[in-house]
Formats: structure tokens, C-alpha cells, sequence
């Protein structure tokens, strides 16, 4: 899910909110995007939850994506914390 928050949040434009089934999941999907980040001249400023089963963060500035356990997800509800914000529509590129 993709969260628009430039017009509810300073701290920065979008929020990725993702889920993974495990630890080792979680961790590859933010070091997939660490390095994705990286080729785009978009790296990362801060990487936290690194040994976290439950939430790893990944902070772009502009971009902060939360990769959750599906339990974690459910509690800390971000979709509902910040349901003001509108939804964005995007697709894989082919």
C-alpha cells in the first residue's frame, strides 16, 4: 500500500506499507530496496528494525517504507493511523 502524505505530514511525501511472512523475507525485501534505491541515486538516509522479526524501516526521505509481520501490521495499524491519506494507484513497470 502507498500512502500520500504530503499534505498531512512534514516528515515526508509517501509511506510504503508492506507485509512478509518472515524474518528472512522482511529483510530481503529491504535489502531489495536498499540496493534498488542505491542504483537510482535515491540511497537510503537510515535503516532500522535490522534485527527485527516484526518491522524493519527503510527511510529514503521522501519515501519511508515499513515492511511489517503480519501481527505487528495488524497492530500498529498505519492504514488506519493514517486514513486521511490518500490511497495511490500504482502498477509494476513492465
Amino acid at each position: 500500500m502507498v500512502l500520500d502524505m504530503r499534505a498531512l505530514s512534514p516528515v515526508c511525501d509517501y509511506f510504503v506499507i508492506a507485509s512478509g511472512t518472515s524474518k528472512r523475507q522482511m529483510h530481503t525485501v529491504a535489502s531489495d530496496l536498499a540496493e534498488l534505491g542505491d542504483e537510482q541515486n535515491y540511497t537510503p538516509y537510515h535503516i532500522s528494525g535490522n534485527e527485527s522479526d516484526q518491522w524493519v524501516l527503510i527511510d529514503f526521505v521522501h519515501v519511508v517504507v515499513h515492511v511489517f509481520n503480519n501481527e505487528s501490521r495488524r497492530f500498529y495499524d498505519l492504514e488506519n493511523l493514517w486514513g486521511d491519506a490518500p490511497q495511490v494507484e500504482w502498477e509494476l513497470p513492465k
